[in-house]
């Protein structure tokens, strides 16, 4: 199973909204990383409990690179910049 892990910046309540959009419709496993608190990337209620005041890993998991790289395109504008 491959594992790839990134940063994410969910700023507006818009920007989370469409990540979960997004996220719901790749059949890869996603999962929010903030602090010790973990989410489903699929889940706008789970994402909404974590701290987004700054950004959280995204660690994504699937046995087929390109769907994980067909994720990541999807999610470019998310991906922090630090």
């Amino acid at each position: 199973m491959e594992n790839n892990s990134v940063k994410i910046s969910l700023v507006t309540i818009s920007d989370v909204k469409d990540f979960v959009n997004i996220s719901s419709v790749h059949p890869v496993r996603a999962t929010l990383q903030s602090g010790r608190y973990t989410a489903d990337a699929k889940s706008i209620m789970g994402v909404f409990a974590l701290d987004l005041s700054h950004p959280v890993s995204l660690e994504i998991e699937s046995d087929n690179i390109r769907l994980v790289d067909s994720y990541l395109n999807d999610i470019t504008k998310f991906i922090a910049t630090e």
